[in-house]
């Protein structure tokens, strides 16, 4: 099925029908296999000990920050240039999730670091753009409850996502491009991983749990977003027939 098929809103309701339910279980499975890799399975560092297991939620939810702002952001260019009639939909739905991996992240971070760095938070390159990236995400969620016209929303809404896509490759690359207290890449990184299997198998499969998650949490949003316009429209030609 193409995207075009999908873009019939009764039909993508059958089509996320289905899926959900396959998504629901894997999501669960993997969550536990990974879970349970990463906090029995994976042995303790040898500089940081037990703490460096809040990395199996710390890293994938991070990822996942960017990840959910990269949909967006394909998600708008529909909106704008191909004028896809469910990305806008898309877009909406994936804030609030994107707000809460990027809340997460942020707050792992802050767990991990006091014991790390002396420190729950640092004003350096990393941790500044990804609160921007959260602080963005809540813009957004407040421009979609603030414009009433739905299509009006959108554009507003895609917009504003285009011009914060440009934070994504700062959040990436500032480790790299300013001397910051926050570790450099260690994964994503040319030359390969550095982290030992032991641990970096454990974070992969939790990382594709998070994936997987939010798959399942935006297409089940994506769902409720049709259902709920498709009442706002009914209400809508209600009040018009009574007036």
């Amino acid at each position: 099925m193409s995207l075009i098929d999908l873009a019939n809103p009764t039909r993508f309701l059958r089509f996320a029908e289905r899926l959900l339910p396959w998504f629901t279980g894997a999501t669960a499975i993997l969550l536990a296999i990974g879970l349970q890799q990463s906090l029995f399975a994976a042995p303790d560092d040898y500089q940081q000990g037990a703490t460096v297991k809040i990395m199996f939620i710390h890293v994938p939810s991070a990822w996942l920050a960017m990840f959910v702002w990269g949909v967006m952001s394909v998600a708008a260019l529909g909106t704008l240039v191909w004028k896809h009639p469910l990305a806008d939909v898309a877009a909406k739905a994936a804030a609030p999730i994107g707000a809460a991996f990027t809340f997460l992240a942020l707050v792992t971070g802050s767990l991990w670091g006091r014991p790390m760095w002396g420190t729950y938070w640092e004003w350096d390159a990393r941790l500044t753009s990804v609160l921007i990236l959260f602080l963005m995400y809540l813009g957004i969620m407040a421009l979609w409850r603030a414009v009433d016209d739905p299509t009006r929303a959108a554009r507003a809404a895609a917009i504003l996502t285009l011009v914060g896509a440009l934070n994504l490759p700062i959040i990436k690359f500032s480790v790299d491009w300013w001397n910051t207290l926050h570790q450099p890449a260690s994964v994503i990184r040319i030359g390969g991983p550095t982290i030992h299997p032991s641990l970096l198998v454990p974070l992969l499969i939790m990382a594709l749990a998070f994936s997987l998650l939010f798959l399942t949490l935006h297409l089940a949003a994506m769902r409720n977003e049709i259902l709920r316009r498709r009442v706002r429209t009914l209400r809508l030609m209600q009040a018009s027939t009574q007036a």
